[in-house]
């Protein structure tokens, strides 16, 4: 076992553990998109948790710290596209305030572009 500093994550175990953790939230992601689209709807599990584990990504790849491998971006952009298609054909029966509505179009687009670059910007690392 690698330890290179004195930090919680600074050693080979810490960094297994982390790329386990983040590989559980990519494939989550992943079955997700693969999965029925119905699932995917802004009112159903996924349609709510999918957004989060993309936010959980990348405050983990913020951090630097080894173990965290994120999707190519033209994984997350597939993903996106997926995604925001449930959205856009689902969101109006929900009857949301049209400030809601534009304010998370907004956010989901956002999240799914901070990821992506975040993993452009890695993969050049």
């Amino acid at each position: 076992m690698g330890t290179w500093g004195a930090g919680n994550f600074d050693s080979d175990t810490a960094a297994d553990h982390l790329g386990d953790l983040a590989g559980r939230l990519v494939t989550e992601v992943t079955e997700a998109m693969a999965g029925d689209p119905v699932e995917l709807e802004p009112d159903e599990y996924w349609g709510v948790t999918v957004p989060c584990n993309l936010e959980l990504l990348l405050v983990l790849d913020r951090q630097g710290w080894v173990g965290v491998t994120l999707p190519a971006p033209e994984v997350i952009r597939a993903w996106q596209k997926t995604f925001l298609a449930v959205w856009e054909a689902t969101i109006d029966g929900l009857e949301p305030k049209p400030e809601y509505k534009e304010e998370r179009r907004a956010v989901l687009n956002e999240t799914f572009e901070r990821l992506a670059e975040a993993s452009a910007a890695g993969s050049q690392a």
